[in-house]
């Protein structure tokens, strides 16, 4: 299509782009008839060609009409423009006209304004000037006659006015203002110095004067001068009130010994009693001074103390530094009380470290009774802590003098617990193990309680006396006596058990008397066993708390240090060595059924019975030990899994091992065999809760390896009883059912089924031969399940022996 049609869209043949003119003309006369009207069409094709003509023309006129508009249009644009850029310009000159008559206009102000500030500044400055000169003179004439009350104030507002002249230095006069301010702030240093030292001397026979108006304003005038003149003030005075203090407890004295601490605490009271009264009012209240000779008494008791300790260090005994330190104690805590601490962060003395707050939720009052026991409830956790009690802040202060000392508490406490431990073992050698109850039986030892009842007694106390190394030495001594208690009172008197290579190991005797043997632990030795295990578990959680107070009292920089975790693993021997022994103990009484099994004749059995007297001579061992145990382990469940799940891997290998020895083996007897695993594996199952009036179920751990280690027994014994022709299908049952590709095995297999040693070599050689590749092997050994399907291949009697048992259950 032409662009015209894109735009402008017809329908007129005329207008198309394949017009053919006599196709169109056809179409006007398609026959003769129609060329009656071939004039009227004419004119109408004439009158459109007429109005096409009068379209273009007015068209192109059109065309030409618009360029000399356009023109026109431009001109006018611009003209227009160059009005405009006129007018701007216009503008633009009279801004700048307006601009400078401003600058013009403001010029004159801006120079009263830099006058006015400038006059103002000298007046400012001269007045301070005049100031500055007259408050000099007058401070002179002050000083000389020891106005301090009118120089306090006066020397504050010299120094002030004195600042604004800090960069007119360089003026003469200025600068020698200056230095007869310095001068006067130094004489009047010297003079209050020396006015102090007339009044208080330090030494010679003059009795100290009291307090006087002169001396209260000189101190405010002190406050204005240099700090070092403050200072010196207060040690001289401070010095001069504690000189009675050395004289009266010097080192040969006999009030200078710890038994009569007291009297210093008493003496330093007074004193303050008789400061308050005298001076209370003659120093500034913001002088702490009240405070700062409590402080520096302190300092000067522990170097006292410290001195004569030394001297006499033979002479201390643990109740007379228990004395003194408590005394000490209480004094420092009695300072807390009367005052702030403010004036030990001036560098005077050095706030002492306070050990990090707790975050153990077994802390309790230690203030209050120290004989409860360090192991609370762990529901504990929930309730709302106390607030911690403010640090004190004077703790330390004197009583850091006994800590070299502090090894005699320490000696005194290993000598008490070791006299404790020969106490423990004394009672239970003349008391005996605990009576049997199967009630209450497996309750922790009374002396376990009663060991860290005393083991908090000495935390607590010695955290009083330090948190530093005696702490450390303190711990040492715990783990010493934690360990004394594991072997002397736990493992010391575990029973006995008869062995030739010393070991944890039970020999039992085969008595055959109605189906049951008797050679194991009496009622009396389990309880005694259990009671051992459940005392040591105790052990085991509360040491590990002991350990985390000890951490919280510690400093933090010790806290390293504090490791218990070598006497919990002595616990954790002393419960896993009573878990053998009940083990071991169940599993002797056990043995002489088992070789009694593997001593039957199997090829001789006639018949399937009930299951066999050795069944039930297992059973009733079971049934007489497994619910003593439970009871007496009823505080520590996991315990007694830990028992059930050892027994079972110690008796399941053993009836397997037992199992191979019954040889040869009739099929009949091999039915009895399967029966009788079975009977074994319902039993074993349900040994958690055995004579238990309330059934719970097994934990799974529990029952997966019973559920295991049965299973493959009982395929062993349908291995067994499945027919051995043809080979090639036995030995593929017997991969299948075992998933066991040790030859060792299948030889005893083979044995059990008494067949020939032709026959055994002939299927040895096709059961290697029809073992998986090594890799595949390994990979499927895993996937075989021993509770897979019976194969195709096993005999009827097989079957029907399962029907037996399924009906027997």
């Amino acid at each position: 299509f032409p662009p015209s049609l894109q735009v402008f869209p017809s329908q007129d043949p005329l207008d198309r782009a394949d017009f053919n003119a006599v196709e169109y003309i056809n179409t006007l006369f398609p026959t003769e008839q129609s060329l009656a009207n071939i004039d009227e069409v004419v004119n109408k094709i004439r009158l459109k060609i007429r109005r096409l003509d009068d379209n273009i023309r007015t068209v192109v006129r059109g065309q030409t009409n618009v360029g000399q508009d356009g023109r026109q249009a431009l001109e006018e644009a611009q003209k227009a423009i160059q009005q405009l850029f006129g007018k701007i310009k216009d503008i633009k000159d009279k801004a700048e006209k307006s601009e400078q008559m401003v600058k013009e206009i403001t010029r004159d102000i801006k120079q009263l304004d830099h006058a006015k500030r400038h006059l103002t500044t000298s007046i400012t400055t001269l007045n301070h000037l005049h100031m500055l000169a007259g408050g000099v003179d007058s401070l002179e004439a002050m000083t000389r006659r020891r106005q301090y009350g009118e120089v306090a104030n006066l020397l504050q507002g010299v120094v002030n006015v004195l600042e604004h002249f800090n960069k007119y230095m360089g003026i003469p006069q200025i600068r020698q203002l200056s230095e007869r301010v310095k001068a006067a702030q130094t004489e009047l240093g010297q003079q209050i110095l020396a006015d102090f030292e007339e009044a208080f001397p330090s030494q010679g026979t003059k009795r100290p004067g009291g307090p006087s108006n002169v001396l209260r304003d000189a101190c405010l005038v002190a406050n204005v001068l240099d700090p070092r003149i403050k200072q010196e003030i207060i040690k001289k005075f401070i010095k001069q009130h504690l000189s009675e203090y050395l004289v009266l407890f010097q080192e040969n004295q006999d009030v200078a010994w710890l038994d009569k601490i007291d009297r210093r605490y008493a003496w330093i009271k007074r004193q303050l009693v008789d400061y308050e009264e005298k001076y209370g009012r003659m120093f500034p209240q913001e002088w702490c001074m009240t405070e700062r000779i409590a402080v520096e008494f302190c300092h000067v008791t522990r170097t006292e103390l410290a001195k004569i300790m030394r001297t006499r260090a033979k002479e201390i005994e643990v109740k007379l530094l228990l004395f003194a330190i408590q005394r000490t104690t209480n004094f420092e805590g009695l300072l807390a009380k009367r005052f702030s601490g403010c004036t030990l962060a001036d560098g005077t003395v050095k706030k002492p470290e306070v050990p990090p707050p707790s975050t153990n939720p077994f802390l309790e009052d230690e203030t209050g009774t120290e004989t409860d026991e360090i192991v609370i409830e762990k529901s504990d956790t929930d309730k709302p802590k106390k607030p911690k009690v403010p640090d004190n802040p004077f703790h330390g202060i004197v009583s850091k003098c006994f800590e070299p000392h502090l090894y005699v508490y320490i000696e005194s406490q290993d000598k008490n617990l070791g006299e404790l431990i020969d106490r423990f073992v004394a009672d239970f050698k003349a008391q005996g193990p605990p009576k049997p109850n199967v009630d209450e039986g497996g309750a922790v030892l009374p002396s376990c309680a009663d060991l860290f009842v005393y083991y908090k007694k000495c935390m607590v106390q010695c955290s009083q006396l330090s948190t530093g190394e005696p702490m450390i030495a303190l711990t040492t001594i715990f783990q010493k006596y934690l360990r004394e208690y594991a072997w002397k009172i736990l493992s010391g008197n575990l029973p006995k058990t008869t062995s030739s290579s010393g070991g944890l190991t039970i020999t039992s005797l085969l008595k055959e008397k109605e189906g049951s043997e008797v050679a194991k632990f009496t009622l009396e030795e389990l309880c005694l066993i259990c009671s051992i295990l459940s005392t040591a578990e105790y052990c085991l959680a509360t040491t590990q708390q002991l350990e985390e107070k000890l951490k919280e009292k510690v400093d933090a920089s010790l806290v390293e240090r504090i490791n218990l975790t070598g006497e919990m693993d002595t616990f954790s021997i002393v419960i896993s060595n009573s878990i053998q022994l009940l083990v071991q103990d169940l599993d002797a009484a056990c043995d002489p059924a088992l070789t009694a099994m593997s001593k039957m004749q199997w090829q001789n059995v006639e018949h399937v019975g009930d299951q066999s007297p050795y069944v039930t001579s297992v059973i009733l061992h079971i049934k007489q030990n497994v619910p003593i145990i439970r009871d007496n382990l009823a505080s520590t469940r996991k315990y007694f899994t830990q028992f059930c799940i050892k027994f079972a891997n110690s008796f399941i290998p053993k009836f397997i091992n037992h199992l191979f020895k019954c040889k040869p083996i009739s099929m009949v007897g091999a039915e009895q065999l399967l029966l009788d695993t079975h009977s074994l594996k319902m039993v074993l199952l349900d040994l958690p809760s055995i004579g238990s009036q309330v059934v719970r179920k097994a934990p799974a751990s529990y029952t997966k390896i019973v559920v295991k280690g049965m299973t493959r027994a009982e395929m062993i014994l349908k291995v067994v009883m499945a027919p051995h022709e043809p080979p090639v299908v036995f030995v593929d049952n017997y991969i299948k059912l075992l998933a066991d590709c040790s030859t060792d095995t299948f030889q005893k297999i083979l044995d059990m089924k008494g067949l020939k040693r032709s026959e055994q070599s002939s299927m040895l050689d096709l059961f290697r031969q029809r073992l998986p590749a090594p890799p595949s092997g390994v990979e499927n050994a895993g996937s075989l399940s021993l509770s897979a399907p019976t194969p195709e291949q096993e005999s009827s009697r097989i079957r029907k022996l399962e029907k037996l048992i399924k009906k027997r259950l």
